[in-house]
């Protein structure tokens, strides 16, 4: 009987090892048979310019701007999800690697927040601005006026209460060394408007104050080199929308461009009364000594790099400095043309009609962009019924009716200057049709990017009221009469939804129509898979322009 019972055991042992072993294999064949996560196609772009016109001071000066943009860099990699080095010390595979760098995180910024890396889960709504415990309604009873400042963390205290803690005391050794930089920068600065930005600009990193920085920012005029550094958008909150993220930008200015487009700016207050909206939603005048320049950009930093990149600035978004002193919107032509080059062209090749590519050009291209920047610093900042900002007004959904505004706005200023006869560099139907193939270029940065969600919601409005027409193969057209009549409408809709501070209706209207129908996904899928790029990084730094 023990005989038995031993060779029974054995042989049960055995069929369920088998079992076991097979069930094994059977997980790691499913497992090697699923399809990998696909990452985006980006393009690799060198960013680089001529600098041989400046000064050896100019030069030296430089390097210590590029130190600075480092440091901004490492701030917003704590800001989105982490420590850099520490971050990426856990992610082993060479092209996650990569690609969590593009993307700051484990998160793919132009797919919705997907996350590509396993034992990442969703991404916090409001990235490392917040605990990631906390919920909206105990932000809410914090009893704190500092809570909702675009230039606060908030964190538990040693109670696990919340708290805020302003930036320049919780990132207090980078921005110490940051703020170093730019003053010691400042004493070889050779035009004094600079020299006196980076001086206050240094002393805003260390107070949170940027006012006086930003004033000083506006009053340059004749700097050949430019720099934007600091805390300045909140996409990356996506909870309140309250929270600026540090980046950093530097710029060598294009004189001759520049020259080109100092004469619009003339026009803007006038512009302003034209808006096709009643009265009360246009009563704010913006100011008169707005700036309209072209760069070349030799470096970007933290959240501007992050993803998708952006190829024009309007700043500051101070709502006391632009109705002061307006804006400066500085266009960023060599990323402009690299991204005209390497996306926009190959997609209007899949989905324009053969007989409108004509229309598709560099220069429509990129003066839909200059008035995009421009029609930021339009329309209305403050409600009209005492609900304060409209930033703080719309939350979370600010960011993306903001976009929506600019590009729609936009395209009614290039309208209404050319019907003026003061904008005569493109034909109209240039600036209509390349408009309309960036509707599908910006479309692929999906529902987490602001400029996604806006060209979604013009996509769909667009749509309804038969500004384009698809065709029978598979390529769109353009109804200019009716694409012109759509946008003035939409261009309505936004002003008045921002002027009334409407969250309800922003909300609703993006819940609703802010999605990909099937038809387009169809059609973005078949950009895909001809490997056009969803958009450009970059190999930058000081050896790139010869330091």
């Amino acid at each position: 009987m023990k005989k038995i019972n031993l060779l029974g055991i054995i042989l049960v042992i055995l069929i369920a090892f088998n079992a076991c072993d097979q069930n094994t294999t059977k997980t790691k064949e499913k497992e090697s048979t699923e399809k990998p996560y696909e990452m985006r196609t980006y393009a690799k772009v060198k960013l680089t310019t001529d600098i041989s016109h400046l000064s050896s001071n100019q030069k030296e000066m430089l390097k210590l701007l590029f130190e600075a943009a480092v440091i901004m860099d490492d701030i917003f990699w704590v800001e989105n999800v982490d420590e850099k080095e520490a971050f990426l010390l856990g992610v082993n595979d060479k092209k996650e690697k990569e690609y969590a760098i593009i993307n700051y995180g484990p998160w793919d910024e132009l797919n919705n927040l997907e996350p590509f890396i396993k034992g990442y889960g969703a991404k916090p709504a409001g990235a490392q601005f917040y605990p990631e415990d906390m919920t909206v309604e105990e932000f809410e009873k914090f009893d704190d006026p500092n809570k909702s400042s675009l230039y606060t963390l908030i964190r538990r205290n040693k109670d696990g209460q919340l708290e805020s803690v302003w930036y320049h005391e919780g990132f207090k050794a980078k921005i110490d060394r940051a703020a170093a930089l730019l003053a010691r920068a400042s004493e070889l600065a050779e035009d004094e408007g600079f020299k006196k930005y980076l001086i206050l600009r240094s002393q805003a990193l260390l107070t949170d104050d940027y006012f006086a920085s930003d004033i000083a920012w506006l009053d340059m005029k004749d700097n050949l080199i430019d720099m934007v550094v600091g805390p300045i958008e909140n996409y990356t909150d996506g909870l309140f929308g309250y929270k600026a993220a540090h980046e950093a930008f530097i710029l060598i200015k294009d004189v001759e461009w520049s020259n080109k487009l100092a004469k619009y700016a003339k026009f803007l207050p006038d512009l302003q009364k034209e808006l096709p909206v009643p009265q009360t939603y246009k009563n704010e005048v913006p100011g008169s000594d707005a700036q309209l320049n072209a760069y070349d950009v030799i470096y970007y930093a933290g959240d501007c790099n992050m993803a998708g990149k952006t190829i024009a600035i309007n700043l500051p978004n101070d709502e006391r400095v632009q109705l002061e002193k307006g804006t400066r919107k500085l266009q960023l032509k060599n990323a402009m043309q690299a991204k005209f080059d390497k996306i926009l062209v190959p997609i209007s090749d899949v989905l324009i009609s053969e007989d409108q590519r004509k229309h598709i050009t560099f220069d429509a291209f990129f003066s839909n962009t200059m008035f995009h920047e421009v029609a930021h610093g339009m329309g209305i900042k403050n409600t009209v019924n005492g609900n304060g900002p409209v930033r703080k007004a719309l939350k979370e959904k600010y960011s993306s009716i903001e976009e929506g505004k600019a590009d729609i706005l936009g395209l009614f200023l290039v309208t209404k200057l050319n019907e003026m006869g003061e904008f005569t560099e493109t034909d109209l139907m240039d600036n209509y049709v390349t408009f309309m193939a960036g509707i599908f270029r910006s479309v692929r940065f999906g529902a987490s990017s602001a400029h996604g969600m806006a060209n979604m919601l013009r996509f769909k409005f667009f749509l309804e009221r038969g500004a384009f027409n698809r065709n029978d193969d598979g390529t769109y057209s353009i109804d200019f009469e009716k694409m012109k009549s759509a946008s003035n409408e939409l261009t309505e809709k936004i002003l008045v939804m921002q002027g009334d501070g409407n969250y309800e209706e922003a909300k609703a209207w993006i819940e609703a129509d802010g999605n990909i129908s099937e038809q387009l996904q169809k059609d973005l899928d078949r950009v895909n898979a001809l490997g056009i790029p969803s958009d450009i990084y970059f190999e930058q730094g000081i050896e790139m322009v010869g330091l």
